[in-house]
């Protein structure tokens, strides 16, 4: 058993990176992998920011939650879409399952956290605050004061990272960072704790804003560019930071190290509207002059079949008779539908002609429980190396930028976990099999609970 248990998050860390091409550079991170174990990571379906972390605290997974990214439909209309924050996580999450038991907690960071609500200790919410300035963002709200006393005003995330202002967002990308290890020092040092788990969102800032500088297969890449360097540097720095942390936690502590999900050079984006326009499933009254997000009022429902979500995967939804407002599709042939979309958009080539390798999923196929309104079908097209562009009015099926900015990376599947501490055997060589869904049963293991049947995952501890 374990004193206490400390999660350092880090979302969309690379294991690749960490484990292989910098493992040197890192002291602070290759020290734990000296005395515990290592592995990749298997992130969730889909491998985003949201639902993954609360898929990870949880134990559940993003149908069983309900949670199927950032924004998710309320109901089958056609355009009510909504933000899923912390009031959308309805299992309990792995500090409130330990304050139960009378246990403290620092959190920090960590993704559907916002609005907060009271816990067995402290709580600062995560980059899905709107504004930090004026919506509040502590558990309890007098902790507000102490922390901007602290660092001044709280930055929860970069602005506008999608964004040509690479010096800018490089700049605040720092601060922001070293405002967050700066207060997780002072909460480790000020309070009482069992548990602390915080999540810096840097990592993924800094991959969707460099990505292109850092890898020979991005479409994009230009060797000995002035940036080349920054992602490399921006991990020593967070090594360094990191190594401040560990020296707060005894050999009483289970460290983990994780990130959520990993990243990957962007190779382009599919249209996924234009190409159902193109193909004849989804009819628009009229042409849009300019490239536009797709609207509900766009669109010819009494012609149309199917409609994509834009985003790092894509979304399809199925127009059916008396499930939609304007529903056309029969149930009966409903499964057909979606057996033709799969095909086709299997087979969808790239802008060169050459297969991307698109894997289509019906949700059914994901996740054995779906709570809330899933997608019909689930697209990673070129197997996530392509982003879903869900606007209208290119004229063509292929795009090479994101239809909200900006941006150099794609998610991929696997994040990565280091663990050492009680009950951690130590491996020289890389741990496979290790899942998202193995953290809250590792923490709970480690404070000698019992693991809840409804949490997928085993803890890490009792791996061969």
């Amino acid at each position: 058993m374990a004193e206490k248990v400390a999660v350092i998050g880090l979302d969309c860390a690379e294991p690749s990176l960490v484990f292989d091409k910098w493992r040197q550079e890192l002291p602070s991170l290759g020290s734990l992998m000296q005395r515990g174990l290592w592995g990749r990571l298997r992130s969730t379906d889909p491998p985003i920011t949201v639902p993954a972390w609360s898929c990870m605290v949880t134990g559940h997974d993003p149908g069983s939650l309900g949670i199927y990214g950032f924004r998710n439909r309320r109901d089958y209309s056609y355009d009510k879409l909504s933000v899923a924050d912390s009031r959308w996580v309805k299992p309990e999450r792995i500090w409130d399952r330990l304050g139960h038991l009378g246990k403290q907690a620092i959190v920090m960071g960590v993704p559907q956290t916002y609005p907060p609500s009271a816990i067995n200790g402290v709580l600062v919410t995560s980059f899905l605050t709107p504004d930090p300035r004026r919506d509040q963002f502590t558990a309890p709200d007098s902790l507000r004061q102490e922390v901007e006393t602290l660092v001044g005003p709280y930055h929860v995330d970069v602005r506008n990272f999608r964004s040509d202002d690479r010096d800018r967002i490089l700049a605040e990308l720092y601060e922001m960072t070293e405002q967050h290890f700066t207060l997780a020092r002072h909460l480790l040092d000020t309070r009482d704790w069992d548990f602390f788990m915080s999540v810096e969102i840097g990592t993924d800032r800094i991959h969707h804003a460099f990505w292109s500088f850092l890898d020979p297969d991005h479409p994009r890449y230009e060797p000995g560019h002035r940036y080349a360097e920054v992602i490399r540097e921006y991990y020593r720095y967070l090594d360094d930071e990191v190594g401040e942390l560990l020296t707060r936690f005894d050999e009483d502590t289970l460290v983990l190290v994780v990130s959520d999900h990993g990243a990957q050079a962007m190779h382009g984006a599919v249209a996924i509207n234009e190409w159902l326009i193109a193909n004849g499933y989804l009819v628009l009254k009229e042409a849009p002059e300019t490239t536009a997000p797709l609207r509900g009022d766009m669109v010819d429902w009494s012609r149309t079949r199917a409609w994509g979500e834009g985003g790092y995967y894509c979304r399809l939804c199925c127009n059916v008779k008396n499930r939609e407002p304007n529903g056309i599709v029969e149930p009966g042939d409903y499964e057909a539908l979606r057996d033709e979309l799969i095909a086709k958009l299997e087979a969808l080539p790239g802008a060169d002609g050459e297969p991307i390798g698109t894997r289509v999923y019906r949700p059914e196929d994901l996740w054995p429980v779906q709570n809330g309104i899933p997608p019909d079908l689930v697209v990673y097209f070129g197997d996530l190396a392509w982003r879903s562009n869900g606007t209208v009015g290119h004229g063509r099926i292929h795009t090479f930028e994101n239809d909200t900015g900006p941006d150099d990376a794609n998610h991929s599947r696997y994040g990565l976990c280091i663990a050492a501490g009680p009950g951690i055997p130590r491996h020289d060589e890389q741990v496979d099999g290790l899942s998202i869904y193995d953290i809250a049963p590792t923490i709970l293991h480690a404070f000698g609970q019992p693991i809840p049947s409804e949490m997928g995952g085993r803890p890490i501890g009792t791996f061969d």
